[in-house]
């Protein structure tokens, strides 16, 4: 019998696309969460695939705090036109409006944290039993005890020291009226992973990953974006850096990785380099030494 070897990148493709799909088969609702990131990129590719030639049989969902990358939400927005998927739009700043969520002051305010209860009302508002993230196992240790079926109970909330055993790739998705789940259909990548594959796959990404200039000021040893909403501290210097996104989330805590990476080949070459890990410069991830954890437990992505 002739040999046949695949790729450890094809073994993670076909591991995730097996996880899409149970979510298909077990859930009524599932919607994708969206947020024009690499790691969700890479989800939407891997849904495409799963279902070929089929469209992507579930809607993203983005939670937009207004703070956000006018790129990124460029390109969600045509990515969503291009391949003719729903894409549900929910804004923090209704949830603030609605005096459901409190706004931060101060020079280190956030609208971050302020994302659980704009996502926990849309959860309840599109009736979704299961919302899919691109979390990572080795992005941070909170992710790293998640499981990829990870239940919520009724007000959102998990519970990292009562999670359902996965065994072998049997996926418990079980629940309660009111309950939903999280899967993390990619947990077992790495960034790494990821930055090969969208090489393999020649999948498109937002330019913020590539270098370009843009003013930025030095806080507590992180390059962060000048946005109109950014008050600088005294001290502190507006300048123009070569700099480029590593993980991108909301402007308030991205923080943004000087570099001379302008194809996918200089990323993935200065990934294999670098010593500071890849949330190393998310200012949210600074608060506390458990503040992922904290913000899962209320329901955060």
């Amino acid at each position: 019998m002739e040999k046949y070897d695949i790729n450890h990148l094809r073994e993670l493709e076909a591991e995730s696309m097996f996880v899409l799909r149970e979510v298909a088969a077990q859930f009524e609702r599932p919607g994708l969460l969206f947020s024009g990131g690499k790691d969700s990129i890479v989800m939407f590719h891997l849904a495409r695939k799963a279902f070929w030639p089929a469209k992507v049989p579930f809607p993203l969902l983005h939670i937009d705090t207004g703070h956000n990358f006018q790129e990124t939400l460029d390109f969600r927005d045509e990515l969503a036109e291009k391949y003719g998927v729903q894409c549900h739009v929910r804004y923090v700043q209704d949830s603030i409006d609605a005096g459901k969520a409190v706004e931060e002051t101060g020079v280190n305010a956030s609208r971050n944290a302020l994302q659980t209860v704009t996502l926990l009302d849309a959860i309840a508002e599109l009736k979704l039993d299961v919302a899919m993230g691109g979390g990572r196992r080795d992005e941070e240790k909170a992710r790293a005890k998640e499981r990829f079926f990870s239940h919520r109970d009724d007000f959102g909330q998990w519970d990292p020291k009562n999670q359902r055993p996965e065994l072998w790739n049997l996926f418990n998705g079980k629940k309660k009226m009111g309950e939903h789940f999280r899967v993390f259909p990619i947990s077992n990548w790495t960034e790494m992973d990821v930055w090969q594959y969208i090489y393999m796959e020649n999948i498109e990404i937002p330019n913020l990953y590539f270098t370009h200039k843009r003013p930025v000021f030095n806080r507590d040893g992180v390059w962060m974006f000048k946005a109109p909403f950014m008050q600088l501290k005294a001290g502190e210097e507006l300048v123009e850096k070569d700099v480029r996104c590593r993980t991108i989330g909301d402007i308030t805590c991205t923080g943004l990785t000087l570099s001379k990476a302008n194809t996918l080949e200089d990323i993935i070459n200065e990934v294999a380099a670098t010593r500071t890990t890849e949330r190393g410069g998310r200012s949210d991830d600074k608060r506390s030494e458990a503040a992922m954890e904290d913000r899962k437990k209320e329901g955060y992505f």
